[in-house]
């Protein structure tokens, strides 16, 4: 749920704490359409040399957005934005859950580029799977986000959540867009299009990270 806050201070940009290029973008679509005139700068139009990443020990979505989204703004000196994301599979307990971008690691770095790390998380996914029925295939995409000022206070949370399904080895990965697993996520109610099929303007309409953008950015109108 978002905190309320109270400040006498105009908030109209943000740092956005992520490296990642395609998340960027959402996120400036995304925005742009709920706060016109909000700007979210990438961490590298904010800090002048690569800051190092802080390790993300937590065991949920709030606890490892929140340690990024303090990190960052006590390291620029500007308020900042963090998420975490990932995707919830009920046959498989909730996993990948907080390790979704590494899953294919069990959580570890090795070295992997971004597309070759989505390709296997991707497969083992689809393999642990193998021989679970369409109707318990469901999962949902989750997205915490937080707000820290420079003190690295933070100022609000928001949490959105994506259904949907996980689709059958040979019939996904699918589709053009997204990243991720955008290629084996079948969206509802018809689930016959995979989330990595969507235009980006109607994935960024129904995404998790609109649905928390949508709570955050009640409460940036507040700050």
């Amino acid at each position: 749920m978002p905190l309320p806050v109270r400040n006498n201070r105009a908030m109209n940009q943000v740092v956005l704490a992520t490296a990642n290029p395609h998340k960027v973008d959402e996120m400036r679509a995304i925005f742009s359409e709920l706060l016109p005139g909000f700007v979210i700068r990438g961490l590298a139009d904010a800090a002048p040399v690569p800051l190092p990443e802080p390790p993300e020990t937590g065991k949920t979505f709030l606890e490892n957005a929140t340690i990024k989204a303090v990190a960052y703004a006590r390291a620029t000196g500007q308020a900042c934005l963090a998420d975490d994301s990932g995707l919830e599979i009920d046959a498989l307990g909730g996993r990948p859950g907080v390790i979704s971008s590494h899953y294919c690691t069990d959580g570890r770095e090795a070295g992997m580029t971004r597309s070759q790390r989505d390709s296997a998380n991707n497969q083992r996914v689809l393999t642990e799977l193998r021989g679970v029925s369409p109707e318990d295939r469901t999962g949902r995409f989750v997205c915490v986000m937080v707000i820290a000022d420079p003190t690295g206070k933070v100022l609000a949370t928001a949490r959105g959540e994506f259904p949907g399904r996980i689709g059958e080895d040979g019939q996904v990965p699918r589709g053009a867009h997204g990243f991720g697993y955008d290629p084996l996520f079948l969206v509802g109610p018809e689930f016959d299009r995979t989330s990595s099929e969507l235009d980006p303007s109607t994935k960024n309409r129904l995404s998790h990270r609109r649905k928390a953008a949508e709570q955050l950015a009640r409460i940036i109108q507040s700050l």
